[in-house]
Formats: structure tokens, sequence, C-alpha cells
């Protein structure tokens, strides 16, 4: 069996998969950690590189042993339950995360954090920066990535709606006014990207069945699954959050994700809903951009300059 100081070896910021499994039964055999479908006519085993993962999804049918996460703990791995398409069964807004109980993670973050969480003032400023590095981060990306732009998303189209809503973010003076800026931003890019690839009429609600609707819902919680990995490795309660309302147990994952979903899981959900993609090409396409741009790399980045923050001038 592999040492743990081997499954360990590559840092969760440049870990590359994510899995979402159903229907099979998730086990370790030889050491490995196997995930085994029943096909007609014989069971087929297929590995999981756990090395080398951020987060595994169990969606429905399926099961697992406790050998197998007993060596997912090993190598960092949270683990996830929930519904089919990788979204909840029967709640809409939260996912329950299994980490592994390693009590030898780093303090400094978490110490940094609570220097400045209990402070209504700080905890806005640090809210404020989140959102500038997330309108940032969908600049970079959609000004550079050749795909997007082959679809007809250039952030130079929607560059008034950007700095529009970067000049509510200077000005806000409560984390409600933020709320409303983000919400109006995402709404001018939901009907932007409609618009873009001839979807037709949208309207975001999470419990529609249209395609695009679902594919959102499902790389959503691919982007929860890099922000729960994120503080959970940093060593930060999901409960601490900026943004997202203080009585919502896992708000700050939340906050994470949001630095990413705009520029990589929205665009994606249209591009893919027009080319009738199934969900399994959604979320390779998803997983691949976050792979592309770095996504995990940078909310880890994103988190620890808040963490460590030592200037905080009103911004």
């Amino acid at each position: 069996m592999e040492q743990l100081s081997d499954l360990k070896a590559i840092l969760h910021s440049k870990r590359a998969n994510i899995y979402y499994l159903e229907k099979c039964r998730v086990m370790q055999k030889d050491g490995r950690v196997l995930y085994l479908t029943e096909a007609k006519n014989e069971n087929q085993y297929w590995n999981i590189p756990i090395a080398n993962t951020t987060c595994l999804l169990l969606g429905t049918g399926t099961s697992i042993t406790q050998a197998a996460m007993r060596m997912l703990a090993s190598a960092g791995v949270l683990v996830g339950f929930c519904g089919g398409g990788g979204t909840p069964l029967l709640m809409a807004t939260e996912i329950e995360w299994l980490t592994p109980q390693s009590e030898y993670r780093p303090t400094e973050y978490l110490q940094g954090w609570m220097q400045f969480w209990f402070d209504d003032n700080k905890r806005l400023i640090a809210a404020k920066q989140f959102q500038q590095a997330r309108i940032s981060y969908l600049q970079t990306l959609w000004s550079k990535n050749r795909d997007l732009k082959a679809e007809g998303f250039n952030s130079a189209d929607i560059q008034p709606a950007l700095d529009n809503c970067l000049a509510k973010i200077t000005a806000a003076n409560q984390v409600t006014r933020l709320l409303q800026a983000e919400a109006e931003l995402t709404k001018q890019l939901y009907k932007y990207a409609a618009r873009s690839t001839n979807y037709g009429d949208f309207t975001r609600e999470r419990e529609a069945i249209d395609t695009a609707n679902a594919f959102l819902n499902h790389g959503n919680y691919l982007a929860y699954g890099l922000a729960a990995t994120t503080l959970w490795v940093l060593g930060i309660p999901h409960g601490f959050a900026v943004m997202h309302g203080k009585t919502r147990r896992g708000a700050l994952v939340f906050d994470i994700a949001d630095l990413i979903k705009d520029a990589i899981i929205l665009p994606w959900a249209f591009i893919c809903a027009k080319e009738k993609a199934t969900e399994q090409e959604y979320r390779q396409q998803c997983l691949q951009a976050f792979t592309d741009h770095k996504a995990l790399e940078f909310m880890f980045d994103q988190v620890k300059a808040i963490a460590l923050k030592q200037d905080w001038e009103p911004m």
C-alpha cells in the first residue's frame, strides 16, 4: 500500500480531478480505491487516482466501504453525498461534505481569518475583495479563451456592466449592497449568454428542468467541491462567511465558489446546452476549464490573501 506521504505528494491546489459517480460501489482493492459498475455480462472495476483528486461526489445508487473511506481520508480527498446529476435530491443549496479528520493542518489561516471576521467593517472589505477578484478573473478568462470567443463570449461586450458592478462594489457600505450588485451582474450575464448562444428566453430557476438550468446546478456543485477542498486544506471552517448569510453553515463555500462560477460554469452551461451535450460531456468541459485556468489555485490564492491580509483600509 502507498505511504501517506506518497498519497499527499500532489498539492491540493494543483490537483486535477473531481469525480461524480452514480449506480456503483466504491471500494478498496489491492491498495487502490476503485469503483465497481455492474454490466450485463460482467462487473467492471475502474481506478480512482486519489493522489490527484480533490473531491468525490457520490450520486444516486452508490455505496462506499469503510476501507475506501479510510484511503480517501489518508489522501485528503473530500467526499460528498448528493442527488442525481451532482445536485442534492432534497435540498437545493447545500451539500454535506465528509472531510478527512486530520488534526495536523495549518492554523495560521484560521487565526488570520478570526482576527478580522468578528469586525463588520473588515468582513465587508474582505467581501469586496472577493467580488473584485471574481470580476477580474472573468475579464481575464473571457478576453483570452479562444473557445469562449469562438462561441461569442468576450468580456469587451459586457465591459460596461462589469464597470458598473465594480463601481457599486466600491460604493457598497453593507453586504446587502454587494449581494444586490452581484445578483444584478449575474442576471445580465445570463441574458448575455442566452443571447450569444441563441438559447431563447431564460430564467434562472434551480428547480427548472431545462438544460441550461440543469447544467448550471451541476456545474455549481463542482465549484462547491473545489471551494470546500480549499477551505479544508487551509483549516478554515465553512461557517465563517464574509458575504452569504451567517446563519448558513456552509456559506463560506458559496463565497469561494462564486470566484469562478460566472467565468467558467455559466458560459459553458449555455454552450453545452446549445450543443445538446450530455451531463458527462458538460462536466468534463468544466473540469478541463478548471485545470486550464487554474481555478483551484486561484481560490487558494484569494483565500490565503484575505487570511493573511494586514492592510484593512476601506476599499
